[in-house]
């Protein structure tokens, strides 16, 4: 599977099967973290046992005190943090899809029972549960491409058109989609932010989803 297939098939997974993340991929996560954590400046960590990171009410309802790992987005605590979280992040979500994992991004989770290293000056963000679902989710509403890029629709490349279908696809909080995209005269793409709930890790998320459909990297403001 391919990363742009990755973001086709991968849905938001809340129902996990009891069964742990073999080591081989366990260790294929780290190496690609790894990676990230060098490029981005950040320390996310993939804790195999969930423990009670969804002991939350809310969290048992929705299914998703089943996920048996979970990836803690830490970094250095600033106002990029969220965007570079959510932008890395997708690329490890995507990743996992290819390793015929399932995630989900999860807001709501208690702190105090993830069992990363959490150092001065870093802050915990956000989780992503991920494993084998019970499912591989289901397709959410989506807002149309007129809906989202600045302009309309009309004239514009394919490469961008591309980009806008894979941002769509892209995870966001209760699915608000609150963004938007602009093409520039001198052909480079800005995500707006729109604001509402992590609004800035939406951002990188949909950053990143862009970049991978249209074929671009580190090109996107």
């Amino acid at each position: 599977m391919t990363e742009l297939e990755a973001v086709k098939e991968r849905h938001s997974v809340r129902s996990y099967q009891d069964k742990k993340i073999e080591s081989d991929k366990i260790q294929k996560l780290n190496e690609l973290i790894n990676e990230c954590n060098e490029k981005g400046n950040l320390n996310i960590q993939l804790v195999n046992d969930a423990g009670k990171t969804f002991n939350k009410l809310l969290n048992k309802f929705m299914g998703l005190g089943s996920a048996p790992s979970v990836i803690a987005c830490i970094g250095k605590d600033d106002e990029t943090l969220d965007e570079r979280l959510g932008y890395y992040g997708q690329k490890i979500v995507l990743y996992a899809q290819t390793l015929g994992l399932n995630t989900c991004w999860a807001g709501t989770f208690s702190p105090k029972n993830v069992n990363a290293e959490i150092k001065n000056g870093e802050r915990l963000a956000i989780v992503i549960a991920i494993g084998y679902g019970i499912n591989n989710g289901r397709v959410r509403k989506s807002k149309s491409a007129e809906q989202v890029v600045r302009g309309g629709i009309a004239g514009k490349p394919d490469w961008f058109m591309k980009g806008v279908e894979a941002a769509l696809l892209a995870p966001t909080a209760v699915n608000q989609q609150k963004f938007e995209i602009v093409l520039h005269e001198d052909k480079s793409v800005e995500i707006v932010d729109k604001g509402g709930v992590l609004s800035k890790i939406d951002k990188g998320i949909v950053k990143y989803n862009f970049e991978t459909g249209a074929g671009i990297s580190g090109k996107i403001r």
